[in-house]
Protein backbone atom coordinates (compact mmCIF):
# COMPACT_ATOMS: atom_id res chain seq x y z
CA UNK A 1 0.00 0.00 0.00
CA UNK A 2 1.09 3.90 -0.75
CA UNK A 3 2.32 5.59 2.30
CA UNK A 4 1.20 8.68 3.50
CA UNK A 5 2.63 11.67 5.06
CA UNK A 6 1.65 11.80 8.69
CA UNK A 7 3.28 13.42 11.84
CA UNK A 8 5.74 10.97 13.62
CA UNK A 9 4.53 11.19 17.17
CA UNK A 10 6.88 10.00 20.19
CA UNK A 11 6.05 6.58 22.22
CA UNK A 12 4.66 6.64 25.91
CA UNK A 13 3.80 3.83 28.13
CA UNK A 14 0.27 2.81 29.23
CA UNK A 15 0.69 5.37 31.96
CA UNK A 16 1.46 8.13 29.88
CA UNK A 17 -1.39 6.90 27.00
CA UNK A 18 -4.22 7.24 29.43
CA UNK A 19 -3.02 9.94 31.71
CA UNK A 20 -3.01 13.85 29.97
CA UNK A 21 -0.54 16.25 31.01
CA UNK A 22 -2.46 17.06 34.42
CA UNK A 23 -0.23 14.59 36.23
CA UNK A 24 3.12 14.94 34.67
CA UNK A 25 2.75 19.33 35.57
CA UNK A 26 3.35 20.74 38.82
CA UNK A 27 1.43 23.96 37.60
CA UNK A 28 -1.76 21.75 36.67
CA UNK A 29 -3.14 21.48 39.95
CA UNK A 30 -6.85 20.55 41.17
CA UNK A 31 -8.62 22.76 43.48
CA UNK A 32 -12.43 23.56 45.18
CA UNK A 33 -14.10 25.86 43.34
CA UNK A 34 -14.77 27.55 46.24
CA UNK A 35 -11.11 28.73 46.16
CA UNK A 36 -11.67 30.38 42.33
CA UNK A 37 -10.48 33.42 42.05
CA UNK A 38 -10.81 36.55 39.19
CA UNK A 39 -7.60 36.10 37.58
CA UNK A 40 -6.92 32.10 37.97
CA UNK A 41 -6.70 30.19 34.43
CA UNK A 42 -9.25 26.95 34.00
CA UNK A 43 -7.48 24.07 32.96
CA UNK A 44 -10.25 21.53 33.44
CA UNK A 45 -13.75 21.87 34.93
CA UNK A 46 -13.27 18.23 35.10
CA UNK A 47 -16.84 17.41 33.92
CA UNK A 48 -18.39 16.94 30.65
CA UNK A 49 -19.17 19.65 28.24
CA UNK A 50 -22.69 18.78 28.56
CA UNK A 51 -23.16 19.92 32.18
CA UNK A 52 -21.55 23.34 31.82
CA UNK A 53 -22.59 26.36 29.69
CA UNK A 54 -19.07 27.08 28.31
CA UNK A 55 -18.27 26.75 25.20
CA UNK A 56 -14.35 25.35 26.09
CA UNK A 57 -13.59 23.55 29.03
CA UNK A 58 -10.10 26.39 29.29
CA UNK A 59 -10.79 29.93 29.91
CA UNK A 60 -9.50 32.50 32.00
CA UNK A 61 -11.53 33.58 35.13
CA UNK A 62 -12.31 37.39 34.09
CA UNK A 63 -15.02 38.33 36.56
CA UNK A 64 -17.17 36.90 39.86
CA UNK A 65 -20.39 36.23 37.43
CA UNK A 66 -17.84 33.61 35.22
CA UNK A 67 -17.18 32.11 38.87
CA UNK A 68 -21.56 32.04 39.99
CA UNK A 69 -21.85 29.95 36.51
CA UNK A 70 -19.39 27.22 37.58
CA UNK A 71 -20.33 26.50 40.95
CA UNK A 72 -24.29 26.95 39.48
CA UNK A 73 -23.42 24.10 37.49
CA UNK A 74 -22.87 22.13 40.39
CA UNK A 75 -19.18 21.68 39.59
CA UNK A 76 -17.23 21.18 43.09
CA UNK A 77 -13.83 20.80 41.78
CA UNK A 78 -11.69 22.16 38.87
CA UNK A 79 -8.17 22.06 37.66
CA UNK A 80 -6.20 25.33 37.35
CA UNK A 81 -3.19 26.37 35.01
CA UNK A 82 -0.39 28.26 37.44
CA UNK A 83 1.27 29.20 34.86
CA UNK A 84 -1.59 30.69 32.86
CA UNK A 85 -3.23 32.50 36.26
CA UNK A 86 -3.54 33.13 39.78
CA UNK A 87 -2.86 30.21 41.99
CA UNK A 88 -3.77 29.11 45.63
CA UNK A 89 -1.06 28.08 48.47
CA UNK A 90 -2.84 25.03 49.59
CA UNK A 91 -4.19 23.34 45.93
CA UNK A 92 -2.48 20.21 45.11
CA UNK A 93 -4.18 16.78 43.82
CA UNK A 94 -3.27 15.14 40.92
CA UNK A 95 -5.42 12.90 38.84
CA UNK A 96 -5.51 9.16 39.67
CA UNK A 97 -3.37 6.84 37.49
CA UNK A 98 -3.45 4.74 34.37
CA UNK A 99 -2.49 1.42 36.49
CA UNK A 100 -4.32 2.48 39.38
CA UNK A 101 -7.57 2.58 37.03
CA UNK A 102 -6.27 -0.90 35.32
CA UNK A 103 -5.65 -2.56 38.86
CA UNK A 104 -8.78 -1.36 40.25
CA UNK A 105 -11.23 -2.25 37.02
CA UNK A 106 -9.58 -5.65 36.91
CA UNK A 107 -10.28 -6.23 40.59
CA UNK A 108 -13.42 -4.93 41.25
CA UNK A 109 -16.55 -6.94 41.88
CA UNK A 110 -19.48 -6.99 39.50
CA UNK A 111 -22.22 -4.40 40.66
CA UNK A 112 -25.33 -5.64 42.09
CA UNK A 113 -28.15 -6.53 40.02
CA UNK A 114 -21.67 19.15 16.50
CA UNK A 115 -18.35 18.19 14.14
CA UNK A 116 -19.17 16.92 11.53
CA UNK A 117 -17.15 13.91 10.97
CA UNK A 118 -15.43 13.94 7.68
CA UNK A 119 -16.88 12.01 4.43
CA UNK A 120 -15.64 7.99 4.26
CA UNK A 121 -12.79 7.86 1.47
CA UNK A 122 -12.42 5.14 -0.93
CA UNK A 123 -14.25 1.64 -0.27
CA UNK A 124 -15.01 0.36 2.79
CA UNK A 125 -12.51 -2.89 4.02
CA UNK A 126 -14.94 -5.37 5.50
CA UNK A 127 -13.00 -8.21 6.62
CA UNK A 128 -14.07 -11.88 5.46
CA UNK A 129 -16.07 -14.43 7.79
CA UNK A 130 -18.43 -14.21 10.52
CA UNK A 131 -16.91 -11.28 11.64
CA UNK A 132 -17.71 -9.43 8.41
CA UNK A 133 -21.19 -10.58 8.61
CA UNK A 134 -21.71 -9.12 12.28
CA UNK A 135 -20.51 -5.95 10.80
CA UNK A 136 -22.63 -5.95 8.01
CA UNK A 137 -25.66 -6.63 9.95
CA UNK A 138 -24.16 -3.86 12.32
CA UNK A 139 -24.13 -1.25 9.96
CA UNK A 140 -27.87 -2.29 8.33
CA UNK A 141 -28.97 -1.90 12.18
CA UNK A 142 -27.53 1.12 13.23
CA UNK A 143 -28.66 2.57 9.83
CA UNK A 144 -32.07 1.43 10.23
CA UNK A 145 -32.60 2.54 14.09
CA UNK A 146 -30.63 6.13 13.40
CA UNK A 147 -33.63 6.32 10.72
CA UNK A 148 -36.49 5.44 13.12
CA UNK A 149 -34.87 7.50 15.91
CA UNK A 150 -34.99 10.52 13.54
CA UNK A 151 -38.56 9.78 12.38
CA UNK A 152 -39.95 9.32 15.97
CA UNK A 153 -38.20 13.11 16.59
CA UNK A 154 -40.04 14.49 13.13
CA UNK A 155 -43.63 12.77 14.87
CA UNK A 156 -43.00 14.65 17.93
CA UNK A 157 -42.57 17.61 16.70
CA UNK A 158 -45.93 17.57 14.65
CA UNK A 159 -47.87 16.07 18.04
CA UNK A 160 -47.77 12.48 17.07
CA UNK A 161 -47.38 9.61 19.92
CA UNK A 162 -44.21 7.69 20.10
CA UNK A 163 -45.12 4.60 19.00
CA UNK A 164 -43.10 1.73 21.13
CA UNK A 165 -44.24 -1.08 18.93
CA UNK A 166 -42.13 0.45 16.13
CA UNK A 167 -39.12 0.33 18.48
CA UNK A 168 -39.26 -3.36 20.11
CA UNK A 169 -37.46 -4.84 17.03
CA UNK A 170 -35.24 -3.02 16.86
CA UNK A 171 -33.79 -2.91 20.61
CA UNK A 172 -34.09 -6.22 20.46
CA UNK A 173 -32.00 -6.64 17.37
CA UNK A 174 -29.55 -4.42 19.32
CA UNK A 175 -29.26 -6.74 22.47
CA UNK A 176 -28.75 -9.73 19.70
CA UNK A 177 -26.16 -7.83 17.90
CA UNK A 178 -24.09 -7.03 21.68
CA UNK A 179 -24.60 -10.27 22.99
CA UNK A 180 -23.40 -12.27 19.57
CA UNK A 181 -20.56 -9.94 18.97
CA UNK A 182 -20.34 -6.39 20.63
CA UNK A 183 -17.15 -5.26 18.54
CA UNK A 184 -19.45 -5.02 15.43
CA UNK A 185 -22.16 -2.72 16.39
CA UNK A 186 -20.11 -0.48 19.51
CA UNK A 187 -17.46 0.92 17.05
CA UNK A 188 -20.29 2.53 15.00
CA UNK A 189 -20.69 4.55 18.21
CA UNK A 190 -18.17 6.67 17.21
CA UNK A 191 -18.92 7.61 14.04
CA UNK A 192 -20.95 10.58 13.47
CA UNK A 193 -22.44 13.51 11.54
CA UNK A 194 -23.45 16.85 12.17
CA UNK A 195 -27.03 16.08 10.68
CA UNK A 196 -28.09 13.02 12.38
CA UNK A 197 -25.91 13.50 15.66
CA UNK A 198 -28.95 13.49 18.00
CA UNK A 199 -30.48 10.24 16.49
CA UNK A 200 -26.81 8.27 16.54
CA UNK A 201 -26.23 9.23 19.54
CA UNK A 202 -29.31 7.57 21.36
CA UNK A 203 -28.57 4.67 19.28
CA UNK A 204 -25.18 4.42 20.17
CA UNK A 205 -26.37 5.35 24.06
CA UNK A 206 -28.79 2.40 23.40
CA UNK A 207 -25.91 0.01 22.63
CA UNK A 208 -23.18 1.25 25.09
CA UNK A 209 -26.37 0.45 27.73
CA UNK A 210 -26.98 -3.31 26.50
CA UNK A 211 -23.11 -3.76 26.81
CA UNK A 212 -23.21 -1.78 30.22
CA UNK A 213 -26.08 -4.29 31.57
CA UNK A 214 -24.14 -7.64 30.33
CA UNK A 215 -21.08 -6.90 32.30
CA UNK A 216 -23.40 -6.84 35.29
CA UNK A 217 -25.14 -9.79 34.62
CA UNK A 218 -28.37 -7.88 34.43
CA UNK A 219 -31.28 -10.66 33.29
CA UNK A 220 -32.11 -10.04 29.49
CA UNK A 221 -35.62 -8.77 29.69
CA UNK A 222 -33.85 -5.76 31.97
CA UNK A 223 -31.35 -4.98 29.87
CA UNK A 224 -34.17 -4.75 27.30
CA UNK A 225 -35.90 -2.05 29.08
CA UNK A 226 -32.81 -0.41 29.73
CA UNK A 227 -31.63 -0.19 26.17
CA UNK A 228 -35.31 1.15 25.08
CA UNK A 229 -34.88 3.69 27.88
CA UNK A 230 -31.37 4.42 26.13
CA UNK A 231 -33.22 4.99 22.20
CA UNK A 232 -35.87 7.05 23.58
CA UNK A 233 -33.60 9.78 26.45
CA UNK A 234 -33.15 11.98 24.24
CA UNK A 235 -36.85 12.16 22.40
CA UNK A 236 -37.34 15.51 24.48
CA UNK A 237 -34.82 17.76 22.33
CA UNK A 238 -37.70 17.15 19.40
CA UNK A 239 -39.29 19.97 21.90
CA UNK A 240 -36.12 22.19 22.03
CA UNK A 241 -35.98 25.25 19.56
CA UNK A 242 -34.06 23.90 16.45
CA UNK A 243 -32.00 26.98 16.54
CA UNK A 244 -30.76 26.37 20.29
CA UNK A 245 -30.75 22.46 19.80
CA UNK A 246 -28.29 22.95 16.39
CA UNK A 247 -26.38 26.31 16.93
CA UNK A 248 -22.56 25.57 16.51
CA UNK A 249 -21.11 27.91 19.08
CA UNK A 250 -21.65 29.13 22.92
CA UNK A 251 -25.08 28.88 24.27
CA UNK A 252 -26.50 31.75 26.26
CA UNK A 253 -27.73 31.62 30.08
CA UNK A 254 -31.04 31.23 28.65
CA UNK A 255 -30.51 28.80 26.07
CA UNK A 256 -28.58 26.50 28.45
CA UNK A 257 -31.58 26.77 30.62
CA UNK A 258 -33.83 25.53 27.82
CA UNK A 259 -31.37 23.10 26.64
CA UNK A 260 -31.60 21.66 29.79
CA UNK A 261 -35.63 21.11 30.17
CA UNK A 262 -35.26 18.71 27.33
CA UNK A 263 -34.96 16.20 30.25
CA UNK A 264 -38.24 17.08 31.47
CA UNK A 265 -39.30 16.41 28.14
CA UNK A 266 -38.34 13.27 27.80
CA UNK A 267 -39.57 12.32 30.86
CA UNK A 268 -43.19 13.77 30.37
CA UNK A 269 -43.31 12.34 26.91
CA UNK A 270 -42.73 8.99 28.11
CA UNK A 271 -45.14 9.11 30.83
CA UNK A 272 -47.72 9.28 28.51
CA UNK A 273 -46.76 6.66 26.03
CA UNK A 274 -48.18 3.22 26.37
CA UNK A 275 -45.71 0.63 26.65
CA UNK A 276 -42.67 2.06 28.36
CA UNK A 277 -41.84 0.41 31.28
CA UNK A 278 -40.85 2.14 34.53
CA UNK A 279 -36.95 0.99 34.32
CA UNK A 280 -37.01 2.47 30.55
CA UNK A 281 -39.27 5.82 31.77
CA UNK A 282 -36.31 6.26 35.23
CA UNK A 283 -33.29 5.56 32.70
CA UNK A 284 -34.46 8.28 30.38
CA UNK A 285 -35.91 10.71 33.33
CA UNK A 286 -32.45 10.84 35.39
CA UNK A 287 -30.07 10.43 32.84
CA UNK A 288 -28.62 13.86 33.76
CA UNK A 289 -28.79 13.32 37.10
CA UNK A 290 -25.63 13.39 38.86
CA UNK A 291 -24.46 10.92 42.01
CA UNK A 292 -23.28 14.35 44.15
CA UNK A 293 -26.64 15.69 43.63
CA UNK A 294 -25.23 18.44 40.97
CA UNK A 295 -27.24 16.78 38.03
CA UNK A 296 -30.87 17.89 36.50
CA UNK A 297 -34.20 18.62 36.26
CA UNK A 298 -34.03 17.55 40.14
CA UNK A 299 -30.74 17.54 41.60
CA UNK A 300 -31.49 13.83 42.76
CA UNK A 301 -28.22 12.57 44.73
CA UNK A 302 -26.90 8.85 45.47
CA UNK A 303 -29.62 5.91 45.60
CA UNK A 304 -32.24 8.54 44.94
CA UNK A 305 -31.19 7.81 41.65
CA UNK A 306 -32.29 4.58 39.96
CA UNK A 307 -29.42 2.27 39.32
CA UNK A 308 -30.68 2.60 35.45
CA UNK A 309 -30.43 6.23 35.56
CA UNK A 310 -27.27 6.04 36.55
CA UNK A 311 -26.45 3.53 33.98
CA UNK A 312 -27.83 5.72 31.76
CA UNK A 313 -26.24 9.02 32.71
CA UNK A 314 -22.60 6.98 32.09
CA UNK A 315 -23.17 5.88 28.66
CA UNK A 316 -24.45 9.43 27.85
CA UNK A 317 -21.83 11.40 29.16
CA UNK A 318 -19.07 8.86 27.57
CA UNK A 319 -21.03 8.62 24.34
CA UNK A 320 -21.19 12.34 23.88
CA UNK A 321 -17.35 13.07 24.76
CA UNK A 322 -16.19 10.50 22.37
CA UNK A 323 -18.28 12.07 19.49
CA UNK A 324 -16.92 14.34 17.08
CA UNK A 325 -19.23 17.48 16.89
CA UNK A 326 -19.62 21.17 15.15
CA UNK A 327 -18.27 22.94 18.88
CA UNK A 328 -16.46 19.97 20.46
CA UNK A 329 -13.38 17.47 19.28
CA UNK A 330 -14.63 14.13 20.54
CA UNK A 331 -11.94 12.14 22.99
CA UNK A 332 -9.89 8.79 21.72
CA UNK A 333 -12.03 6.64 24.10
CA UNK A 334 -9.23 5.55 26.26
CA UNK A 335 -8.55 9.48 27.14
CA UNK A 336 -12.31 9.48 27.88
CA UNK A 337 -12.34 6.64 30.13
CA UNK A 338 -9.96 8.39 31.88
CA UNK A 339 -12.06 11.29 32.36
CA UNK A 340 -15.10 9.13 33.16
CA UNK A 341 -12.89 7.26 36.31
CA UNK A 342 -11.76 11.04 37.57
CA UNK A 343 -15.29 12.07 37.61
CA UNK A 344 -15.88 9.35 39.68
CA UNK A 345 -15.03 11.10 42.33
CA UNK A 346 -18.14 13.04 42.46
CA UNK A 347 -20.68 13.04 39.70
CA UNK A 348 -20.90 9.05 39.29
CA UNK A 349 -21.17 6.00 41.73
CA UNK A 350 -16.98 4.99 41.21
CA UNK A 351 -18.43 1.10 41.29
CA UNK A 352 -20.22 1.58 38.12
CA UNK A 353 -17.34 3.31 36.59
CA UNK A 354 -15.32 0.66 37.25
CA UNK A 355 -17.96 -2.10 35.98
CA UNK A 356 -18.45 0.10 32.62
CA UNK A 357 -14.46 0.31 31.73
CA UNK A 358 -14.12 -3.48 32.46
CA UNK A 359 -17.41 -4.15 29.80
CA UNK A 360 -15.71 -2.00 26.65
CA UNK A 361 -12.49 -1.96 27.81
CA UNK A 362 -9.41 -0.01 28.56
CA UNK A 363 -9.12 0.15 24.50
CA UNK A 364 -12.95 -0.27 23.44
CA UNK A 365 -13.46 -1.86 20.26
CA UNK A 366 -12.90 0.51 17.51
CA UNK A 367 -10.07 2.28 19.21
CA UNK A 368 -6.71 3.06 17.61
CA UNK A 369 -3.64 1.68 19.17
CA UNK A 370 0.17 1.88 18.74
CA UNK A 371 2.31 -0.94 19.87
CA UNK A 372 5.56 -1.22 20.63
CA UNK A 373 6.89 -2.51 17.51
CA UNK A 374 5.89 0.93 15.91
CA UNK A 375 2.61 -1.11 14.27
CA UNK A 376 -0.65 0.27 14.35
CA UNK A 377 -4.02 -1.07 14.47
CA UNK A 378 -7.61 -1.08 15.52
CA UNK A 379 -8.74 -3.05 18.18
CA UNK A 380 -11.33 -5.23 16.83
CA UNK A 381 -12.31 -7.51 20.22
CA UNK A 382 -11.46 -7.02 23.80
CA UNK A 383 -11.50 -9.40 26.81
CA UNK A 384 -12.83 -8.70 30.52
CA UNK A 385 -9.88 -10.29 31.84
CA UNK A 386 -7.31 -9.25 29.90
CA UNK A 387 -7.81 -5.85 29.26
CA UNK A 388 -4.53 -4.50 28.36
CA UNK A 389 -4.48 -6.98 26.04
CA UNK A 390 -6.85 -7.03 23.01
CA UNK A 391 -7.24 -8.35 19.66
CA UNK A 392 -6.38 -6.11 17.12
CA UNK A 393 -6.18 -5.72 13.41
CA UNK A 394 -3.45 -4.33 12.37
CA UNK A 395 -2.77 -2.28 9.04
CA UNK A 396 0.01 1.05 9.73
CA UNK A 397 3.82 1.00 10.60
CA UNK A 398 4.29 4.96 12.94
CA UNK A 399 7.81 4.71 12.05
CA UNK A 400 7.99 3.79 8.56
CA UNK A 401 4.71 5.59 7.82
CA UNK A 402 2.92 3.21 5.19
CA UNK A 403 0.50 0.99 5.33
CA UNK A 404 0.80 -3.23 6.37
CA UNK A 405 -1.04 -5.98 4.81
CA UNK A 406 -3.87 -6.34 7.41
CA UNK A 407 -3.46 -9.16 10.51
CA UNK A 408 -5.23 -9.91 13.22
CA UNK A 409 -3.26 -9.92 16.41
CA UNK A 410 -4.10 -11.37 19.48
CA UNK A 411 -1.93 -9.29 22.01
CA UNK A 412 -2.25 -12.15 24.37
CA UNK A 413 -0.27 -14.34 22.15
CA UNK A 414 2.69 -12.59 21.14
CA UNK A 415 5.66 -10.30 22.99
CA UNK A 416 4.34 -7.06 21.21
CA UNK A 417 1.79 -4.48 23.25
CA UNK A 418 -0.07 -1.52 22.94
CA UNK A 419 1.87 1.59 24.30
CA UNK A 420 -0.31 4.44 23.11
CA UNK A 421 -3.74 5.27 22.13
CA UNK A 422 -4.13 7.28 18.81
CA UNK A 423 -6.20 9.90 17.29
CA UNK A 424 -7.50 8.99 13.83
CA UNK A 425 -7.64 12.60 12.75
CA UNK A 426 -4.08 13.08 13.95
CA UNK A 427 -2.80 10.49 11.47
CA UNK A 428 -5.26 11.03 8.63
CA UNK A 429 -6.86 7.22 8.67
CA UNK A 430 -10.58 6.60 8.34
CA UNK A 431 -11.46 4.62 10.77
CA UNK A 432 -14.22 3.62 9.32
CA UNK A 433 -12.41 1.54 6.70
CA UNK A 434 -10.64 -0.99 8.98
CA UNK A 435 -13.79 -1.57 11.39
Amino acid sequence: MEACNVPRTHNKRLASATNSSIRGSDVIKTIATDQLAVGMYIHDLKCSWIDHPFLSNQFRIKDHDTIRKIRDAGIVEAYIDTSRGLDVPTASTDAPAADNIVATVTDAPAAVSEKPTAKLSGPIILPTGLHAEEVRRARKLHQDATQLVGNMMADIRLGKQIEVDQCEPLVDDILDSIFRFPSALLPLAQMKTVDEYTFQHSVSVSALAVAFGRTLNMPRDIIKELALGGLLHDVGKAQVPARILNKPGKLTDDEFAVMKQHATYSANLLKHTKGVSEIALMAAAQHHERYDGSGYPHRLKGAAISIYGQMLAITDVYDAITSLRVYHNGMPPTEALRKMYEWSKTHFDPSLVQAFIKGIGIYPAGSLVRMESGIMGIVRETAQNNLLKPVVKTFYHADKKCYLDPKILDLSTVHDKIIAHESFEKWGIDQARWL
